[in-house]
């Protein structure tokens, strides 16, 4: 589905990671964690075609990567849409189907009827005619995510998707968009900061930290001796209920993970 061989970035003497060897395959939920300034938002927007590897190569479904890339869709990060946006939420889902094309996009019954079922699938139905900067952040996300599997993408890129969900919010979420990699078998990669509430989804974690990174299942990468060796200083890991807490000597550098 997705491969990365040998794969390095970095901007201008700043390296922030180099001899990446990543194979993702159909269906797997890939979950890249790791602080701020290290290279997650980045590697998405490589896979997306909009920014360019320093060495190496990387692969989607066998060719190049491109730029508006119908295969591959995406969650940016949580933003709140302005009040001055006139758009509807089944305007923003529709933009996932018509999106790409020039002019007006004007919708055929087909089209329509397939925004409704987005709709539906994502729980939006009740306000899909309301003005998309009216909702709450959790329903915003809904109709994001109704949006980027429209067009029913083989890998869907999550940038921080839970990023200021109440718990509620980011567990219906996580749950769509896992739904939607059972489905279609997707592969997912998702950024974020506390792994916690997608931890029964993840296959496989990358973890990026220092110019380093780590790969392999939960239980393999987030260890206090992995977390201690990427960092360099000492972290404890502690597994309470289900729940992964990280802490760091330097609160600084660890708060990002704590759960």
């Amino acid at each position: 589905m997705l491969r990365l061989h040998n794969a390095a970035l970095g901007f201008g003497d700043r390296q922030l990671w180099s001899g990446l060897d990543l194979d993702v395959a159909p269906g797997e939920f890939l979950a890249v964690l790791g602080p701020n300034g290290t290279g997650k938002t980045s590697l998405l927007k490589t896979i997306l075609g909009e920014q360019r590897l320093t060495s190496g190569t990387i692969e989607f479904l066998g060719g190049p990567v491109r730029n508006g890339n119908r295969r591959i869709g995406y969650i940016p990060q949580q933003k709140l849409i302005d009040g001055g946006t006139p758009l509807r939420a089944r305007d923003l889902v529709a933009l996932g189907i018509n999106g790409q094309r020039w002019g007006l996009p004007l919708s055929s019954k087909a089209e329509r009827v397939r925004v409704d079922e987005l709709l539906e699938a994502v729980g939006a139905t009740s306000y899909a005619n309301a003005p998309i900067a009216t909702l709450s952040g959790g329903e915003q996300q809904r109709v994001r995510v109704g949006q980027s599997i429209a067009a029913d993408p083989a890998l869907l890129l999550c940038d921080e998707p839970l990023l200021s969900l109440d718990l509620a919010h980011q567990r219906a979420v996580s749950e769509l968009i896992d739904s939607q990699r059972a489905r279609s078998n997707a592969a997912v990669v998702f950024v974020t900061h506390d792994v916690n509430p997608i931890l029964g989804m993840v296959d496989r974690v990358l973890y990026l930290a220092r110019g380093s990174f780590r790969i392999g299942t939960p239980d393999e990468v987030l260890t206090s001796e992995v977390l201690s060796d990427l960092y360099g200083t000492p972290v404890d890991v502690f597994r309470s209920r289900g729940r992964i807490v990280v802490v760091g000597s330097d609160e600084h550098d660890h708060h990002d993970e704590a759960a």
